[in-house]
């Protein structure tokens, strides 16, 4: 027998959250986070972390379990993410796994490929390097070895693109050539996977611009200050690379003044979005939802169905 769990995905500023909250409210769901960032205290504004009143309604794990100074991965989501689900089933719930972070998605359902462990010295001179010459540099470097990962990976994705980069550089053998080779087996649960897929695209950008300047408006300068002002904290960290997060950083830093540090962190999420609905447009077995035109009483029947199924 498999037990039932629910996928909610989606590009950021889509609706996961309030959809989430909704099938919470009227199914006996728990919802676990898959989002690369809300595992991050003191990040919360431009997260758009759920607040304590919708966390009191609809608790959700996987939020707030490590401080910006540590490192998080694929793989330490999947182990997470599994313990939650099982502790979730054997309270007798269905686990609601909710984001937009679809590396993770494809990690937990699929398993992950066996790449080598990450080099702290290769690391350091692949941002070296960025830091130097530009992460488009990077790009370059690594579609002269690797230009399969290179046509994958955004110019802008310097995680990614570090990642690919390490990869070849410690075993000379390209991303792509690791495929298939899984360490973990499938996911053990019968699946539900749902989608978020805004029509209107000049919408979700404009929608993605006001909530940005809502982040701003709730603080989200001092809150990136007072990672700022610690000195254990630098630039080149996964969690001050966060969309948002880097642009403000550098705005502090003095490397851009107010407006042009606006201007590029809305078009880095704006980007970020599309480089999300490629994943979804790729992902198999997704009931893609319109935002703007669904309807919640049906998506919770559809839901109660593959609960009770």
């Amino acid at each position: 027998m498999s037990f039932p769990a629910i996928f909610l995905m989606g590009p950021t500023a889509s609706g996961k959250t309030d959809l989430a909250v909704e099938l919470v409210r009227r199914l006996p769901l728990e919802i676990i986070s898959v989002d690369s960032a809300m595992v991050y205290r003191g990040m919360d504004i431009g997260t758009a972390k759920p607040g304590p009143e919708v966390l009191a309604e609809a608790p959700h794990r996987l939020i707030d379990i490590l401080d910006p100074a540590e490192p998080y991965s694929a793989a330490r989501f999947r182990k997470d993410a599994l313990a939650a689900m099982r502790e979730i089933t054997a309270a007798g719930r269905v686990p609601l796994l909710v984001g937009g972070t679809m590396l993770y998605f494809r990690a937990l359902e699929f398993g992950l490929d066996r790449l080598p462990a990450a080099d702290p010295e290769v690391r350091r001179e692949i941002e070296a390097q960025a830091a130097e010459t530009g992460w488009s540099s990077i790009h370059d470097r690594l579609r002269r070895v690797d230009p399969d990962a290179a046509a994958r990976i955004h110019p802008n994705d310097p995680q990614r693109l570090q990642r690919a980069l390490e990869v070849y550089l410690l075993t000379g053998r390209p991303l792509s050539s690791f495929h298939g080779g899984r360490t973990e087996g499938v996911l053990p649960y019968r699946l539900l996977r749902l989608a978020l897929v805004p029509g209107d695209r000049a919408a979700l950008r404009a929608r993605i611009a006001r909530r940005f300047d809502e982040m701003l408006e709730l603080g989200l300068i001092p809150e990136v200050e007072t990672l700022y002002q610690r000195k254990d904290l630098n630039p080149g960290l996964p969690a001050i690379r966060a969309v948002g997060y880097r642009q403000v950083w550098a705005y502090l830093s003095g490397e851009s003044d107010f407006d042009t540090m606006r201007r590029q962190a809305i078009t880095a999420t704006c980007q970020l979005a599309k480089r999300q609905l490629t994943w979804i447009g790729s992902y198999p077995g997704l009931v893609t939802l319109e935002p703007g035109a669904m309807d919640v009483d049906s998506v919770v029947e559809r839901v109660s169905r593959h609960v009770m199924e």
